[in-house]
């Protein structure tokens, strides 16, 4: 029988570094709730250039680092939120969200906002399913 994990900080040196009074990812009970990932390249900390693709497949690829880390997968999420600078980029980020969505999606909302950090065109965050075998007893 596993017992329900405590919160537990998740850290990886494959996603960007949490800037401030956050964690990049938290382990509770079951699941992972990451923070939300911008267009980041971890080992330079600048946003990747080459649009709104380019910064999805990023943060997407940002994502499951720390998903990997929590002992999850991007197989195992169950909701993503998706925050748009412009929701006209919309057809863009979805066609790369496909790519690593492909069977089986997770639920996801998706809104426009006023501004995401650095600049950046979209940011993700997720929940995911830790599995039973992966949890730390």
């Amino acid at each position: 029988m596993h017992h329900c994990r405590e919160k537990e900080i998740v850290k990886t040196d494959h996603a960007p570094k949490a800037i401030g009074p956050y964690s990049v990812g938290v382990m509770a009970s079951h699941f992972v709730f990451t923070a939300g990932q911008i267009g980041l390249v971890p080992q330079t900390g600048v946003i990747v250039t080459g649009g709104v693709e380019a910064e999805t497949r990023q943060a997407l690829t940002n994502m499951r680092a720390i998903l990997e880390e929590a002992g999850s997968s991007l197989d195992l999420v169950v909701k993503t939120t998706v925050f748009l600078q412009d929701m006209n980029d919309f057809a863009r980020m979805n066609a790369v969200y496909g790519e690593f969505f492909a069977a089986n999606p997770p639920a996801r909302s998706a809104v426009q906002v006023a501004g995401l950090p650095k600049g950046a065109q979209v940011e993700i965050e997720a929940i995911a399913l830790i599995p039973c075998e992966n949890h730390h007893d």
